[in-house]
């Protein structure tokens, strides 16, 4: 089993879809909180951080900042940290059915992604729920002090439950619990970005050695069919990242296999189905970590040669405010626009050199074809966007021969000024998005849909199978960044895991595995349903009636 093997295995196709068991057993329906029994409980402050950012600053890397100086690494800041990243951001109630909404958003709302916070030498798991962390271990206090050289800073880790997105998605499952890393990962580092820290992936460790730091590869903690896929290590600091990524794991690690540990993990379903397909790729794709180095190309942050404008009346929308109040829509309402100034804003944030995409150390290797349907000044119609210019070449090599590539600029005083925007061809796509998303009313009855096409088969030729997740954790930071967006536009996205996937690359005349469409999106306003009701994440949030 190799990736490239699972992602055609796991395609969507007109007459059938990928293996799942094609209904829902409810009766196997996945706990959507993970919760360590018998680990001691350490609840969270509940206050918000005073003197807000706006949401316009959260794209200002450090050395932009302006404002409060960053938060200070006390119990305070990181409680907020967590709130505003892996948080409740309300509940939703039908009847006598009640569930929670996340401010990192899930594909099916199932949550398959847990976090970790180190600090001090102490493993701690987030519990959303309550808002609270579960204390997993000690470690050695020295481990500690020779890894983190008494900087200031914290460690978050990102684990994934497989089984909760198998439960209903089957083979496909495995995708999704990727993209939501990449969502969790651009949640947290706008959480960072709140505080005024940064937030880094550090590349030394390895999964084998992610898994051992936090617990998750002892057997008896854990039902089998329920274990904890580890994804990535991240340090969030207000400085030089610089010694953090070069410093080495073995002293905590070596610190974890002698821990005493605390809890064992909550049974999450009473039966479990097996999809062997799902365990093989997960294990032909773990990351063996890269030694870090100066020189190492790999560990180049991308810079943009593109400025970040400001959205379009952000600066009187709070960062926490939009932050908490992001939602998935359901449905939109196939009549509104969206102008065109919030249309090229929204683009700008996909272009690296910013937040959130100093979070990782690769280029752009996610690109986006566009079905546009009611945007300000545009003509309906399949438009290509390139987060990198230098794609251009092979990009049109690639597609139809017959597609325009007229470039497409904001400024109307010079119209041939590229800002990666190009026409492919005008029409109204409206039902040809609907049929390429499953059919699926919410790709045609909002502003936009988009597909996010990835360098497949090169990338991974490159970088190794590992590298298969990351394609996934871009397309999931991507999607994090239109939801803000969307928000602050006073709108709502939504992500779109079901899409036929070939039916995309014929569209395009993409004919191998070069290129592969791997997540859908789509952005509009949202038509309610008035038959939920809605309550705040936390009892505590719930403002008193004045009256």
């Amino acid at each position: 089993m190799n990736a490239l093997h699972y992602h055609q295995a796991t395609k969507h196709h007109f007459n059938r879809f990928a293996r799942s068991l094609g209904y829902l057993d409810w009766a196997t329906q996945p706990d959507p909180f993970r919760r360590y029994d018998g680990a001691p409980v350490v609840p969270l402050l509940r206050q918000h951080i005073d003197g807000e950012r706006r949401y316009v600053s959260l794209y200002r890397g450090p050395s932009e900042m302006t404002g409060p100086t960053p938060c200070p690494f006390d119990d305070r800041a990181i409680a907020e940290f967590l709130r505003c990243s892996m948080g409740l951001s309300a509940w939703k109630q039908y009847r006598q059915t009640r569930w929670a909404l996340r401010v990192n958003p899930s594909s099916g709302n199932l949550h398959p992604t847990e976090a970790y916070v180190l600090r001090h030498g102490d493993v701690y798991h987030y519990a959303p729920r309550e808002h609270a962390l579960e204390h997993r271990t000690r470690l050695d206090r020295t481990a500690w002090d020779a890894f983190a050289g008494g900087r200031d800073g914290f460690l978050v880790a990102l684990t994934s439950i497989l089984w909760r997105e198998a439960w209903k998605y089957g083979e496909r499952a495995f995708r999704y619990c990727q993209h939501d890393t990449g969502h969790a990962l651009a949640a947290m580092r706008m959480a960072a970005a709140l505080l005024g820290w940064t937030l880094t992936i550090l590349p030394r460790w390895s999964d084998s050695l992610l898994s051992t730091l936090l617990g998750v590869d002892r057997d008896g903690d854990y039902d089998q069919a329920e274990r904890e896929e580890p994804e990535c290590l991240a340090v969030v600091t207000s400085g030089d990242v610089a010694p953090w990524l070069s410093s080495d794991p073995e002293p905590l690690v070596a610190a974890a296999r002698v821990a005493v540990w605390h809890g064992r993990a909550n049974q999450l379903s009473l039966e479990h189905v097996p999809w062997p397909i799902i365990d093989e790729v997960a294990q032909a794709t773990r990351y063996p970590g890269v030694a870090y180095s100066h020189s190492n190309p790999n560990s180049q942050r991308p810079t943009s040669n593109h400025s970040q404008p400001p959205t379009p009346n952000s600066q009187e929308v709070l960062a926490r405010e939009v932050i908490l109040k992001r939602r998935s829509a359901v449905a939109f309402d196939a009549q509104s626009g969206l102008a065109r100034d919030y249309f090229f804003s929204m683009l700008a944030r996909l272009r690296p050199g910013a937040p959130p995409w100093d979070v990782i150390d690769w280029p752009p290797h996610v690109h986006l074809v566009l079905f546009i349907h009611r945007v300000e000044g545009m003509a309906p119609g399949v438009y290509a966007y390139l987060r990198d210019l230098a794609v251009l070449d092979e990009w049109r090599a690639a597609m139809r021969p017959e597609f325009l590539w007229q470039s497409v600029s904001n400024d109307t005083n010079d119209p041939n000024d590229s800002n990666g925007l190009f026409l492919l061809f005008p029409s109204d796509v409206t039902f040809t998005a609907n049929r390429l998303s499953c059919d699926q009313e919410i790709a045609a009855d909002g502003f936009f849909s988009l597909g996010m096409i990835a360098r497949l088969e090169s990338s991974l030729q490159q970088y190794g199978e590992w590298f298969y997740r990351r394609l996934f954790w871009e397309c999931g930071m991507i999607g994090q960044v239109l939801y803000l967006e969307a928000e602050a536009a006073a709108a709502r996205g939504t992500g779109i895991g079901c899409f036929y996937d070939d039916a995309v690359h014929e569209l395009l005349a993409l004919s191998d595995d070069r290129w592969q469409s791997l997540y859908h999106f789509s952005m509009g306003v949202p038509v309610e349903d008035p038959r939920l009701t809605t309550e705040p994440g936390y009892p505590w949030e719930i403002v008193p009636n004045a009256d």
